[in-house]
């Protein structure tokens, strides 16, 4: 009998590139079909064949909750009976901006959009407005959406401008950014001895998240401030991912570093499409309609989205919240580290926060080069063995993991048995 999963996917892939809408859920870099889901609660979602699974993907980080909290569900259904969108100011827009700079401190001003790719695209172009300048640092590995400018790999040198990592982005924009490795403070310095006049802004994710997860080098974040303040350019944390995630100040507050604009998406919306941009009120005032820099979105501020996001930040506000939720993550991967080497597998795990990565390496990787040296294969294996037994790993050996505050300790018990029980046949 043919499953309804594999009826969907056939299905899709005659009206949708790929079958599905946001290319890593096509399952291309582990191998096989994907898996549709249809309803989540808790920890847990069922796919369209209706098995269940302990899920440890959460919409790749917006559900720090879980799936369908019900506070945050009854927020969106109160706030739905009002309407879903104005295209006008709405209170609660005021009420989720001054929760967001009471938060973080380094945001003084704030703007909300509808995704972390319009909040990255509106945070390079205001810094390249701000300070008049047109280069921008990133590097290797960290994905800031999908804007021209940030779909950059590295050039073929150390100290060369990037490549268009994507067809349709034209050389000559690619040509202003400067792709650098993550971590790297030498070649960090280097490229402002360069260039420092010349460069608008650095954007990076202070924790990366998007070539697994990968914690930054003491030295490498205050020397990226350092350089920054001494040259003039805006340095903009990328905490899409890592905002409200890995604690209540974010990753800056963690590292005590204050950049100077802050990225937000995923968990301030709820599982609802929300981001924002913020930071110095004197970089945010050259945003119209106070200053030349142009952006605008009919949805942004969406009160749905918006009733979502303040539900959730309300609940991890709550004592505890992110001690309890560091310490269930810090069990899974630690659990997950013991039972893998314990049959001789090469094999390393880390977290901050809520959020992990697993790797097939011997050690934790420290930069791109390093992730790409782990055993893509054994994880493909490991995911798909998990995936049957009703486990839920992100479908790459490049992307982080994340837990909710709703999963148990038997969840995370039966993770680690599975696991041990596939590394035992390994």
């Amino acid at each position: 009998m043919t499953s309804r999963n594999h009826q969907l996917f056939e299905e899709s892939q005659h009206y949708i590139p790929g079958g599905v809408n946001s290319p890593v859920r096509a399952f291309k870099s582990v191998g096989g079909e994907p898996v549709f889901f249809q309803r989540g609660e808790g920890a847990y979602f069922w796919d369209a064949d209706g098995k269940q699974y302990i899920d440890y993907v959460g919409s790749w980080g917006p559900l720090i909750l879980g799936h369908a909290h019900p506070e945050v569900v009854r927020a969106v259904q109160s706030t739905a009976q009002n309407g879903l969108t104005f295209g006008a100011p709405t209170a609660s827009e005021l009420e989720i901006a001054k929760l967001i700079c009471q938060l973080v401190p380094s945001i003084e001003q704030v703007r909300l959009v509808s995704s972390g790719t319009e909040a990255g695209m509106s945070a390079i172009r205001l810094a390249r407005g701000y300070t008049g300048r047109s280069k921008i640092i990133k590097f290797e590995g960290c994905y800031h959406g999908h804007d021209d400018s940030l779909l950059v790999k590295a050039g073929s040198g150390a100290l060369t401008f990037g490549n268009p990592s994507s067809a349709g982005v034209p050389a000559e924009t690619a040509g202003h950014t400067i792709v650098l490795d993550y971590n790297d403070v030498n070649g960090l310095e280097e490229a402002f001895n360069r260039w420092g006049k010349e460069i608008a802004a650095v954007i990076v994710e202070p924790v990366a998240g998007n070539m697994n997860l990968i914690a930054p080098k003491p030295e490498f974040l205050g020397g990226l401030r350092n350089l920054c303040t001494q040259n003039n350019s805006v340095l903009i944390f990328d905490e899409v991912m890592t905002g409200f995630r890995v604690g209540l100040g974010c990753a800056q507050a963690l590292y005590q570093i204050k950049p100077d604009m802050t990225i937000l998406g995923k968990v301030i919306g709820g599982g609802m499409p929300m981001a924002a941009f913020g930071g110095r009120r004197d970089i945010m005032q050259c945003l119209a309609p106070l200053g030349p820099v142009y952006q605008a979105g009919t949805l942004s501020g969406n009160p749905v989205a918006v009733a979502a996001g303040l539900a959730t930040l309300k609940q991890v506000q709550q004592p505890d919240f992110y001690e309890v939720l560091s310490e269930k993550t810090r069990q899974l991967v630690e659990g997950l580290s013991a039972s893998a080497k314990s049959h001789g597998i090469d094999f390393s795990a880390q977290s901050i926060g809520g959020m992990f990565g697993i790797y097939f390496s011997k050690q934790s990787p420290t930069s791109f080069s390093e992730v790409m040296q782990c055993d893509k294969d054994a994880f493909n294996r490991f995911f798909h063995a998990m995936l049957d037994e009703g486990i839920y790993f992100a479908p790459s050996a490049f992307e982080a993991g994340f837990v909710s505050i709703v999963h148990s300790d038997s969840d995370i018990e039966k993770t680690l048995m599975t696991s041990n029980k596939i590394f035992k046949n390994w």
